[in-house]
């Protein structure tokens, strides 16, 4: 009861606030303009289910312009710093959602290190993954995979792990 007070809370806050603050608080789940301005006309949203919902149809009306905006946002796995400005929080829940990227295995390191070249120079951008409960052997063996992936498959697998990291910052916005 307390936790769906929380969220009613927050919505009830965020659907009352005018278009360009409703869209900016967002940013930090998803770095789009577009996917934000999305949301915010998508108001009000009544709980939990609906934002997620809301974050879905955002995300399929979005162009590779915007995709390529939000994927800005995002450090290299295993980094701290994403290659655009990021807002504080953010670059906080990047960070704990890396938080198993992270090991001390060397070979596991540099491994992850010249992965995260080889993907940006093939594809001109930071390779995303939605990395919270993976290890850093699972995301170094997916993006080993998907660095063999063609542009276009690419560009569908990154934008999808991107929508999984919203839904998950969303949620993350709504218990603050």
């Amino acid at each position: 009861m307390r936790a769906e007070r929380k969220v009613s809370d927050v919505l009830a806050r965020w659907n009352g606030l005018p278009s360009k603050e409703a869209a900016e608080e967002l940013l930090a789940c998803c770095g789009s303009k577009a996917w934000a301005n999305k949301m915010a006309t998508q108001r009000p949203i009544a709980n939990e289910i609906a934002l997620l919902a809301a974050c879905d149809t955002a995300c399929e009306s979005l162009a590779e312009c915007d995709w390529l905006e939000a994927f800005r946002g995002h450090p290299r796995i295993g980094e701290t710093s994403a290659p655009a400005p990021t807002s504080a929080r953010s670059a906080s829940w990047s960070r704990h959602e890396q938080r198993s990227a992270r090991t001390e295995n060397d070979d596991v390191q540099i491994a992850m290190a010249e992965g995260n070249r080889a993907y940006e120079q093939r594809f001109r951008r930071t390779f995303i993954i939605c990395a919270t409960g993976k290890s850093a052997p699972e995301i170094l063996d997916s993006l080993r995979r998907r660095l063999r992936n063609d542009d276009s498959t690419e560009l569908h697998e990154a934008a999808e792990q991107q929508r999984q990291i919203a839904h998950l910052r969303l949620k993350k916005w709504l218990a603050s």
